[in-house]
């Protein structure tokens, strides 16, 4: 694929709002889970399906999606995948009304199934564009995007939905005769009618902008060169990739937790939910950091891999600390225990972990490009299995022994930083 420096330009501008997107309807769960914790009550492991159902969709579509994006190529699929997600949005309008959280859940499967389509297409994109040295910047540029939409959603829905005087209600819920408790929790649940039918017509837009684009098509054939041994050889058979999914799928559980989960934990410690609404961007906001660091370091100062390997192990570091660690601070205006700010900075350790991965699960490939990158997006699956096992967890155990189950994720990260990567057969030579 030879493109001027101009078409790399506008696609990665292109690829640059799109990924705005992904971080808008992704970190905007960070809110709807415990909104909808009080307004559907439910306990900390109901409240997590909604991840489930957001990113579940990953592990049944990634694959699938592959093949759609080699028969249709890929501004189709992205065109298909935006489509599908202002369906889902749109499908909150009728749940609302019905008050009816399965079909909410249902909503968020089929956003999901729209995303894991645009992830699948995407990704790709940023490792090619471009030097493959340089590969962790553009993808920490794109994550720069991903969260600063990500600061904005949750902050921007509680915006929407949190009305004055909501700490009094929010608690007086329980206590309420049962017609007065349905009426207020229909009330609660209709104030998500006005944004997602507003997101549903933004996602109808750029479904039209990207199907109308003039952003190349991947010709995966002159991507990258593989082995003469390995050309017919099936995905599997790549340890470097398949252990990469593991390594994405740890990732984004833990990350996801560390964001989604902050809220309840923040209240858990005595704040009030208009008071933890800001936590998640707090989260996001020190990912991003780490990304600017990463930009302005990788690949002069330290090399992608050094960085990956630096963030997984302060991984490690901040998971045991955050169970561990106790005692009341006082910082921008937050009087709460430090094992939340602890849990904050892990969104520090996070920035390059994925940008780490991408390059190094991607290589050598060749003609197995996209069905590579799919395997890759099954791995965003852990979005939806580890949110509910930290949500098991803490329903039996308490919110901060819950967290334990980050520490298993970043060691195999480290793993995989250190060893896993360079594996490219599954037995040795004889």
């Amino acid at each position: 694929m030879e493109l001027s420096a101009k078409q790399i330009k506008r696609s990665l501008m292109l690829i640059c709002v799109i990924f705005f997107v992904f971080g808008f309807a992704t970190w905007i769960n960070a809110t709807l889970i415990p909104y909808f914790k009080i307004a559907c009550e439910l306990s900390n492991f109901e409240s997590y399906l909604v991840a489930f159902a957001f990113y579940i969709s990953y592990l049944l579509v990634s694959v699938p999606s592959s093949f759609l994006l080699r028969r249709i190529g890929f501004k189709n699929g992205m065109a298909i995948g935006f489509m599908l997600m202002a369906s889902g949005a749109f499908i909150f309008i009728p749940a609302a009304y019905m008050r009816s959280y399965p079909v909410f859940l249902l909503g968020l499967f089929i956003i999901g199934i729209g995303l894991a389509i645009l992830q699948t297409a995407v990704n790709p994109y940023v490792t090619i564009l471009g030097p493959r040295e340089r590969a962790a910047q553009r993808i920490s540029i794109m994550g720069i995007c991903n969260k600063a939409a990500g600061i904005i959603a949750p902050l921007l829905l509680a915006a929407v939905i949190i009305r004055t005087g909501d700490k009094t209600l929010f608690a007086q819920i329980s206590s309420m005769p049962l017609i007065q408790k349905n009426a207020t929790l229909d009330m609660l649940l209709q104030r998500l009618i006005a944004p997602y039918a507003l997101v549903g017509c933004v996602l109808t837009l750029l479904a039209i902008l990207v199907r109308f684009s003039s952003l190349p098509e991947i010709e995966q054939d002159k991507t990258a060169d593989t082995a003469a041994g390995q050309a017919k050889a099936g995905i599997l058979k790549y340890p470097h990739v398949v252990l990469g999914a593991f390594a994405i799928f740890f990732h984004v559980g833990s990350q996801i937790i560390a964001v989604d989960s902050i809220v309840n934990y923040g209240q858990s410690w005595g704040l009030t939910f208009v008071q933890a609404k800001v936590f998640p961007s707090y989260t996001l906001f020190a990912t991003i950091c780490g990304y600017l660091l990463g930009i302005s370091l990788i690949p002069k100062v330290i090399s992608q891999l050094t960085a990956l390997r630096i963030c997984t192990m302060l991984g490690v570091i901040l998971s045991v600390l955050v169970v561990n660690v106790g005692g009341r601070v006082m910082w921008l205006g937050h009087d709460t225990d430090v094992s939340i700010w602890l849990l904050v900075s892990l969104g520090f350790a996070n920035s390059m972990i994925w940008a780490g991965i991408w390059p190094l699960a991607m290589d050598d490939l060749g003609d197995k490009l996209k069905t590579g990158a799919s395997l890759l997006i099954m791995g965003l699956s852990g979005n939806a299995v580890m949110p509910l096992i930290y949500g098991a967890i803490a329903d039996s155990h308490g919110l901060q022994k819950a967290y334990w189950v980050l520490l298993p994720c970043y060691l195999y990260l480290v793993f995989y930083a250190f060893y896993g990567y360079r594996l490219r057969r599954w037995t040795k030579p004889v």
